[in-house]
């Protein structure tokens, strides 16, 4: 079935543009700004890149603002390099088209689809197990954390205490969660326990366009707002969020320029509707890697527990020309477990089974 992006997308679309008049039906260029964090740099090593080894990949670096404002050399490199993000928005004042935020996404921690994906192998889990809602020992259908993946949000928890705390991180002013049950648990356990200031509380809001690439996988249905208000009542909805989850498809996936679409216009919702600048995202590997690419910034896969930052440039550039996309297309699976599962040629479907369309990858 083919569809536009806007029947596609823009669901949860708002529709005016309180904050940021000048961008009201205009486009915005997005430009992850190089230069201030070692995600952006193409010699930084993707793999085995761990955020708590590197203060979150901030690079210690000197700004034009730090004569003024740290004279003396005594400040922490969070303080001054958002000195020097304040004053780059207190100097967009001159120029309405432009405006600068400090986005920090991190992917959940391990669920229970990763585990069963890494016992099944990527293709057999793609064609047919990712479709059940487990295997009677498991459960992955809008899956939880596993022990390890508690582990990789209390990690976080106690890392953004630190930098909080010893390095002058500025707090968050806004919180963002996909409605996805694991991304719900990693943002509550990562930030539910700290004691911010009253003027910065943990106050989440959950988007439905922060949620992962949608497949026909069951990890990526997501459960009812009767029921996600009953697993995090401290969190809060968008408005329009539906009961049901009227976006996944059991038998078609959403296409990547589908997703690219509607990243663009959560994005847009985003610059437009909140004047926060410093702003966390808790959401998935898909979902954050079709982000950065609608943000410019190169490719940075992230692990469970990961987490990446990025200064972000939005610039109001022209009026909004809508293109039509094609953004969910039919996936073919196996009805049985497959006979055999070949990385990078899909799967070998038992006699019982339907044809599957190749896949080596995952990203939930």
């Amino acid at each position: 079935m083919k569809i536009s992006a806007v029947s596609a997308i823009a669901v949860l679309a708002s529709s005016a543009s309180a904050c940021w008049p000048e961008a009201e039906g205009k486009s915005i260029k997005y430009t992850a700004v190089p230069g201030y964090f070692l995600q952006d740099d193409a010699n930084t090593n993707v793999t085995g890149f761990d955020y708590a080894d590197h203060n979150f990949g901030l690079i210690d670096r000197k700004y034009p603002t730090d004569r003024k404002f740290d004279p003396k050399g005594t400040k922490k490199p969070w303080e001054r390099f958002a000195n020097w993000v304040k004053y780059l928005n207190n100097n967009c004042q001159k120029d309405s088209n432009v405006r600068y935020k400090v986005l920090v996404m991190g992917r959940h921690g391990q669920g229970f689809h990763n585990a069963a994906e890494s016992y099944y192998g990527t293709p057999a889990w793609n064609c047919y197990w990712a479709e059940l809602n487990g295997n009677g020992t498991s459960v992955w259908a809008d899956a939880k954390l596993t022990s390890a993946g508690i582990a990789e949000a209390t990690k976080a928890n106690k890392y953004f205490k630190s930098r909080f705390e010893q390095e002058g991180m500025p707090y968050f002013e806004s919180y963002y969660s996909s409605p996805l049950t694991r991304c719900l648990q990693t943002a509550n356990i990562t930030f539910g326990d700290i004691n911010f200031p009253s003027t910065h509380p943990f106050a989440p809001v959950i988007k439905e366009n922060f949620r992962e690439s949608i497949s026909i996988h069951t990890c990526d249905h997501r459960s009812t707002k009767s029921e996600i208000h009953q697993l995090v009542p401290n969190f809060s909805f968008e408005d329009g969020f539906t009961e049901k989850d009227e976006l996944w498809r059991r038998v078609e996936g959403e296409t990547s320029d589908g997703q690219f679409a509607r990243n663009q216009v959560v994005l847009q919702d985003v610059f437009t509707e909140d004047e926060s600048t410093w702003i966390s995202i808790t959401a998935h590997s898909g979902e954050i890697a079709s982000l950065l690419s609608v943000l410019n910034h190169r490719k940075f896969s992230l692990s469970t527990g990961q987490i990446i930052p990025v200064l972000v440039k939005a610039e109001v550039v022209s009026p909004t020309v809508t293109k039509p996309v094609v953004s969910f297309t039919p996936e073919a699976t196996c009805n049985a477990p497959p006979v055999t599962s070949i990385s990078g040629q899909g799967c070998v479907c038992s006699q019982t089974g339907v044809a599957s369309s190749p896949s080596a990858t995952s990203t939930a």
